[in-house]
């Protein structure tokens, strides 16, 4: 069983225009599409898929279109009642791929709400074998969310707590690095903004440059870096070494919730008892085909094509001086 949380969920269209995105003009859509979405919402949308029991938390009303839309999928989902209507995120697809979003900053939750949702993650958590807390933070909310949820999960339940993988960005996901999760999955913009070390470009281009910044985190408490690179593949990286995944190119359609199937193809090969570098390489194998569907479509497994990904293994990190 794989638990999430999304403490900001939101309604996600995504809009497919015919050519290249002009600002200040009037242009027709090709195509649209509507998902219930937020990062925790969409690994559940990829492991139901997949035939994985997962669940989804979160907060918001029966009747708010985002739960409603959750029902109608038959994915399983627990909502926090809040009396506030849910965001809705846009996010216009060009045709080579590019993709432009625009969020909505999410209703706040108070500290009532707040205390009430980490109770409900904590009950739900028990017996689960990871607990991903994942996405943005709504208004109200401090940066220590998510480091605090998991010191709470780890003084409740033990030895016996679920792993804890997180995918946030900024100081949400800067200031989780404390509480030691299992598993970080930054993208090349979040693992440079945490580092610093070089540009999100320059990690892109030079994963062993990923992987020493990667390493960082490591070396600060974090079990493990699943680094998502763009067209780049991926990189896992461990405080043994590190293994870096890649695949032919692919004709991108939408990148939108492609680092939420990642995340969705690791966990369900862990939960499997598989090898790190088979973790990792559903991992790129789930990225590549949610990149490839419309929209903030999810695959299943049966979508996806793992043996199209090659993992190098790297038994040491690379050093500050091999740069």
């Amino acid at each position: 069983m794989i638990v999430t949380l999304t403490p900001n969920p939101s309604l996600d269209r995504t809009i497919e225009l015919a050519g290249p995105l002009g600002r200040g003009d009037v242009q027709r859509a090709v195509d649209a599409h509507q998902e219930p979405g937020g990062k925790g919402v969409n690994i559940c949308r990829a492991l139901t898929a997949s035939g994985i029991e997962s669940l989804a938390i979160l907060p918001g009303d029966a009747t708010d279109p985002v739960l409603v839309a959750l029902t109608a999928q038959g994915i399983p989902h627990l909502g926090l009642p809040i009396n506030a209507t849910l965001r809705s995120n846009i996010a216009i697809t060009e045709p080579d791929g590019t993709t432009t979003k625009v969020n909505e900053p999410g209703p706040a939750l108070s500290a009532e709400q707040q205390a009430a949702l980490i109770e409900l993650v904590l009950e739900k958590a028990d017996g689960a074998r990871w607990l991903v807390l994942a996405g943005s933070l709504p208004p109200g909310v401090p940066d220590s969310f998510y480091a605090d949820l998991t010191l709470a999960l780890r003084a409740r339940f033990g030895s016996a707590a679920p792993k804890v993988a997180i995918d946030s960005s900024g100081a949400p996901l800067a200031a989780a690095i404390s509480a030691g999760p299992d598993l970080l999955k930054p993208n090349a913009d979040e693992l440079a903004e945490l580092t610093g070390i070089a540009d999100p470009e320059s990690l892109e281009a030079d994963p062993h440059l990923a992987a020493r910044a990667a390493h960082t985190l490591i070396t600060a408490g974090v079990g493990a870096v699943l680094a998502t690179l763009g067209s780049q593949g991926a990189l896992l990286v461990t405080a043994a070494g590190y293994w870096l995944a890649t695949r032919p190119p692919i004709a991108a359609v939408s990148t939108v919730g492609a680092g939420d199937s990642s995340l969705a193809g690791f966990l369900l090969r862990d939960l499997a008892g598989a090898s790190a570098p088979d973790c990792l390489r559903q991992a790129v194998a789930h990225g590549a085909a949610a990149a490839s569907l419309p929209g903030s479509t999810v695959p299943a497994v049966s979508q996806t094509d793992p043996s199209a990904v090659t993992v190098t293994a790297y038994a040491t990190h690379p050093k500050e001086d091999d740069q």
